[in-house]
């Protein structure tokens, strides 16, 4: 039994997991000579490659020295949490991976909490050394700090602490005499991270992780606990709720590089993929079918945000996307909540309307963005914040941990926007050249921040938050003050309407565009909303006189990106969707129907 090694990659998001994933590949030669390959091997959609995100957690296996080692690459985003709590489960170590400048950050002590509780050895990866005003010594502090409040025992105390640069592709113990390579790092892997236990007994295996085929169905990942599983055996699914099912395990399969190795029996400590599971569960245990033994269940996050989902029934449908009905969408939403576990989604009173609950807006965002790539059109509300009651009938809310790091000139002006959102300054200290700002602040302030934020700093803020608690509701925020730009008719925007309404606020439309009735074109100077005609055009005659005839100058538009369209759009207003297009519109497109149900978004 050659042994081996199962080890969970955890850190803040952008904090280099990924790449040092790369560079593990890289030096185990899974690649033969001559195979082409790019940088983030393991962000394998395209949406993870673009915004530089882990979305979903991903295995590989390298062997070193003949030990194998599984390597999990985890989401450091915290609306992607609930993938990290699930895989630790199969590890039984973890390399803690700390950006030598930005030190432990809110998700860093999230994931690090979660490892610490259920005893796995860490080893501390302190990377980016080679970045100007790095503090390795102190950042090393810093984490074994955060360790003793966490409540570590003494032997996780105990660590080992890696230095290096994981884009450099160097490891070593001091981090001022940089190595030629990373393999300081899997030898300090094998010395001090402990082997998987082999333990006899009744096959166990929880299911803590899936995949999808589009040949095999549903995919069941998991550890072997204890035993082992063969091909084609019989066995018990223990589910939730105490309800035991008769299971055939068809394929066995366990991690091999960057693919899978089908396998006739896998025994503890191994980690792998069981086809021919049928209606399970994360958190389900697969058992021996004579004696069925349930491991403890897994408890997954609860989402913190909903929004509601529709068809798009603008005058614009059907345009552009291939999917546009409410059975489309009713179907693509509940394929997601197969393998997308802290997504949930509920039918409403409406055929063609459903609430989809998820754990943030990046959550949200990133779903909408993969429908729209594969040619969906839908149409979403405002983000709404999920409020709980405690025993006495008292409304409570998602408080989160917001960390900011900003230059000192712009760390008054992040404070003010922060506390208007009812959040409470709770350490201010400097940082090599800016301030670092931790606040507490509610859930639905978070909504729309991040953008007013970057514009009053001029883009120079790191922004991170982390759900905390639920504690008592803090009040109202003040929302969007401004009101929108309405368009009053259908067709092609012209310079000249636009030029000569531009004193009124700012667009999101340039000439030529087509709009309809109802679209919001732009944002008002005032708080009311105003309904404007873009579709003038100059009349022209045929008499010239001097100087009447001056170059129109219009502002470039606005353009928001996903997230910001939907932090921006208010309660009576939509979000459209499609494969090209991002369109803010009303809900009620008429403005006589506006004016009568305008009763129904006013704040309770």
């Amino acid at each position: 039994m050659q042994s081996i090694r199962n080890i969970a990659i955890i850190a803040h998001v952008d904090h280099g997991k990924t790449t040092l994933v790369d560079k593990i590949i890289h030096a185990s030669k899974i690649f033969r000579d001559n195979q082409e390959f790019g940088d983030l091997i393991l962000d394998n959609n395209d949406l993870e490659r673009e915004r530089g995100i882990t979305i979903v957690s991903k295995n590989v296996s390298v062997r070193y020295k003949d030990v194998k080692i599984n390597i999990i690459d985890t989401p450091g985003h915290s609306d992607f949490g609930g993938e990290v709590e699930r895989v630790l489960k199969m590890a039984d170590g973890v390399c803690l991976l700390v950006d030598a400048f930005e030190g432990p950050m809110p998700q860093t002590r999230f994931v690090l909490s979660k490892a610490l509780q259920l005893g796995l050895k860490p080893v501390v990866i302190v990377n980016k050394v080679d970045k100007e005003n790095c503090r390795p010594e102190e950042v090393q502090e810093q984490v074994f700090d955060l360790m003793f409040n966490l409540g570590a025992t003494e032997d996780q105390l105990d660590f080992v602490t890696v230095y290096g640069s994981s884009k450099q592709g160097w490891m070593g113990p001091d981090w001022r005499t940089p190595t030629d390579n990373i393999t300081f790092l899997l030898d300090t892997i094998i010395e001090n991270i402990p082997a998987a236990p082999v333990n006899e007994g009744n096959p166990q295996m929880q299911i803590t992780s899936l995949d999808y085929s589009a040949f095999v169905g549903r995919i069941a990942i998991g550890r072997v606990h204890r035993g082992t599983l063969r091909e084609g055996a019989n066995m018990a699914l223990v589910q939730a709720d105490g309800v035991i099912k008769k299971v055939r395990i068809k394929e066995l399969q366990i991690f091999e590089g960057l693919g899978k190795q089908k396998v006739t029996e896998v025994s503890s400590g191994e980690i792998c993929a069981v086809t021919g599971l049928e209606n399970f569960e994360i958190g389900d245990t697969l058992t021996d079918a004579e004696n069925p033994e349930a491991l403890t269940r897994i408890a997954v996050d609860e989402p913190t945000m909903n929004m509601l989902f529709t068809i798009n029934n603008s005058p614009f449908f059907g345009k552009e996307g291939k999917f546009v009905t409410s059975r489309h969408l009713r179907e693509r939403l509940y394929k997601e909540t197969e393998k997308n576990l802290a997504l949930r989604v509920e039918n409403t009173d409406s055929e063609d309307r459903f609430l989809v609950f998820g754990r943030g807006i990046l959550h949200l965002s990133v779903l909408i963005e993969t429908m729209r790539r594969e040619g969906y059109e839908l149409q979403v509300g405002q983000p709404q914040v999920l409020f709980k009651q405690d025993e006495n009938g008292n409304r409570l809310e998602p408080i989160e941990t917001l960390v900011v790091d900003v230059p000192e000139a712009t760390a008054g002006k992040v404070i003010e926007l922060a506390t208007q959102r009812k959040g409470e300054l709770l350490i201010m200290e400097p940082k090599g050249d800016l301030q670092h700002l931790e606040f507490e602040i509610p859930s639905r302030g978070l909504i729309g921040l991040r953008s007013n934020v970057l514009t009053a700093t001029f883009g120079e803020a790191v922004m991170s938050h982390r759900v905390k608690d639920y504690q008592a509701y803090k009040g109202p925020i003040p929302e969007r003050i401004n009101g929108s730009l309405i368009s009053m008719n259908s067709g092609a925007a012209t310079a000249y309407a636009i030029d000569k309404l531009q004193d009124r606020g700012s667009f999101f439309v340039e000439p030529g565009d087509d709009i309809y009735t109802g679209q919001v074109i732009g944002e008002h100077n005032r708080q009311n909303d105003i309904v404007v005609n873009l579709q003038t055009a100059k009349q022209l005659t045929n008499m010239r006189a001097s100087g009447s005839d001056t170059n129109v100058k219009i502002a470039p538009k606005i353009t928001f990106s996903l997230e910001e369209s939907m932090e921006y759009i208010q309660k009576d207003e939509y979000l459209e969707v499609t494969p090209k297009s991002i369109r803010i519109r009303k809900i009620y497109l008429d403005e006589n129907e506006r004016k009568r149900n305008q009763s129904k978004f006013v704040m309770a």
